[in-house]
């Protein structure tokens, strides 16, 4: 009799092993073996669960249920707790048992869900590769309340079995998945280089992903002050640009990602991101940089852990660097581009100098003298030069401020002094104050003097007085520029200002490319501040362009 048990259970082993060979796909895989494994035994009913982190499990093969647990397509068997797996999460199971009562059948007893079949009780076998846990194997009979040592003994050998198929299946798995992601790598980096623009670069970068990675979140967060802004998200395929912004310390790996400036995988701290996808059960993120500079993140999430292994991470801190770079390669090309303009600017203030604004000179002289040395009174005559003289005068002063924006003379003595002289042009009195002298590039220099150069323009049009203030101080760290007037003022909205009136936008950008910030403070009748914030780091050369001296 010992010998017939034997020999059932070497079939068993046979036949379960020959099933576990015949697939590498462990959803087929786990169900043919399931259906084996009940034939070859005599039982009736079965179901594997693979488990994961608390609470979290998924039913992955279910074999002739009882109607009261497999209606809505075994819902009973998707949601919920149950005592085995209670005892997998908390660490009492170790080895085949016998469960005294089936919890779920219980409950659809409780909720009349339907015909038990008579079945009450099952067994439960953990399915486990050495000390890690993968699974479990439940299965059932009607009127069977209990398995006899040499059923338990058997189911166990059967789990060893399909444990080690399992977690063979999957290391399969993740040598095809490791060289699908690198060639999609290879791809996504052609598409990323193919973009020159840097602001366009995050969206165009998102999409290009969206269609080449099958993650089903990826995002593209860019600094913006001391938080992030998602510049660009895909869900599930389809690409947005939401530009909301979140506190760093609120974005979990996302956060992590960009303070530590490594690849971050975790599946805790992720309130902000369901707020973007409610199924989020795990996030990897990597940083995004230029020139050491923190600039964002680039993340990617899924509903599975098991869709977000070591291998995305790697890929993803591939992704990070090539976007790294691709900015960096943009924002060279864009600061060409200014150069090539400023130096354009250059020869037409030269030009205009020295031939339009001579002649118009000329043409006044001209017309003044020619007032002095007319012989007979002629009124029409002298109404005629009166007014030739006038117009001239006014084109010169016209040509000269034109002259002064395209090439700014006397910025070389300190972009406060050349702003003092540009807001007395406009009629304005400026009052300014210097803390420090700190050595610019010629990029950060420009920045300033624009910016400014905007800032007294709209205290000449929009601020109802004369008067103005200039505040330049330095430090280690950071630079700051400061335009206060006394004026009406006016009420302040960021959103909707910092998009419509008073060239708000084009600030706002010199400064974000630079690292910066730009606030603006303003009430009725208490006058507008307007102060810039800029970083030091990168002067020697970080710009292009040689170091040159702010302040005095």
């Amino acid at each position: 009799m010992k010998e017939d048990v034997q020999d059932r259970q070497w079939r068993t082993l046979r036949t379960i092993a020959e099933t576990l060979n015949r697939s590498t796909d462990v959803r087929p895989m786990l169900q043919s073996v399931l259906e084996e494994l009940l034939q070859v035994t005599g039982l009736t009913t079965g179901w594997i669960f693979l488990v994961e982190k608390e609470p979290n499990f998924t039913p992955v093969a279910l074999y002739n249920l009882p109607p009261a647990l497999s209606w809505g397509e075994g819902k009973p068997m998707c949601r919920g707790r149950c005592w085995c797996l209670d005892r997998v999460w908390d660490g009492r199971l170790k080895k085949a048992v016998n469960i005294i009562e089936c919890k779920r059948l219980e409950d659809a007893v409780k909720q009349q869900w339907g015909d038990t079949r008579g079945i009450t009780h099952h067994a439960t076998v953990p399915l486990s590769v050495g000390s890690e846990l993968i699974g479990l194997l439940n299965v059932a009979s009607p009127g069977k309340e209990r398995f006899s040592d040499e059923e338990l003994a058997l189911l166990q050998s059967v789990a060893y079995q399909i444990g080690t198929a399992v977690k063979k299946t999957w290391l399969y798995e993740a040598q095809q998945k490791r060289a699908e992601q690198y060639a999609r790598l290879d791809e996504a980096s052609r598409l990323i280089w193919g973009s020159r623009d840097q602001d366009d670069l995050p969206e165009k970068a998102v999409c290009h992903l969206a269609r080449i990675f099958d993650w089903p979140l990826i995002a593209c967060w860019i600094r913006r002050g001391h938080k992030l802004t998602l510049r660009s998200l895909s869900l599930k395929g389809e690409c947005i640009a939401p530009a909301v912004s979140f506190p760093l310390e609120t974005l979990g790996a996302v956060g992590k990602a960009f303070s530590l400036q490594k690849a971050v995988r975790s599946e805790e701290g992720l309130e902000e991101i369901r707020s973007l996808w409610s199924d989020c059960t795990v996030i990897a993120a990597a940083p995004i940089s230029i020139r050491g500079e923190k600039t964002g993140v680039i993340s990617v999430g899924s509903h599975h852990r098991r869709d977000l292994e070591e291998i995305d991470l790697e890929v993803l801190k591939a992704l990070g660097e090539h976007i790294s770079l691709a900015m960096e390669s943009a924002r060279l090309e864009e600061e060409r581009q200014r150069l090539l303009i400023s130096e354009e600017r250059n020869r037409l203030a030269r030009d205009l100098h020295d031939s339009v604004s001579q002649k118009l000179f000329s043409l006044s002289l001209n017309a003044r003298a020619s007032q002095d040395v007319l012989t007979e009174p002629n009124a029409l005559l002298l109404e005629s030069l009166r007014d030739i003289q006038t117009l001239s005068g006014e084109a010169l002063k016209e040509m000269r401020s034109l002259i002064w924006q395209l090439r700014p003379a006397g910025l070389e003595e300190g972009v406060i002094s050349a702003l003092k002289k540009y807001g007395e042009r406009l009629g304005l009195t400026v009052r300014e104050r210097i803390e420090g002298v700190i050595r610019l590039s010629r990029r950060r220099e420009e920045t300033l003097w624009r910016i400014g150069q905007e800032a007294l323009n709209n205290v000449s049009k929009h601020a109802g007085t004369d008067r103005v203030s200039l505040t330049f101080s330095s430090g280690k760290e950071e630079v700051t520029l400061s335009v206060q007037d006394d004026g009406k003022g006016f009420v302040y909205d960021p959103e909707k200002d910092q998009e419509s009136c008073l060239g708000l936008t084009g600030m706002e950008e010199r400064v974000r490319l630079l690292g910066g910030t730009l606030e603006i403070e303003s009430a009725p009748g208490a006058g507008t501040t307007l102060t810039v914030v800029l970083p030091v780091r990168g002067q020697k050369g970080g710009d292009g362009n040689d170091p040159v001296a702010i302040g005095g």
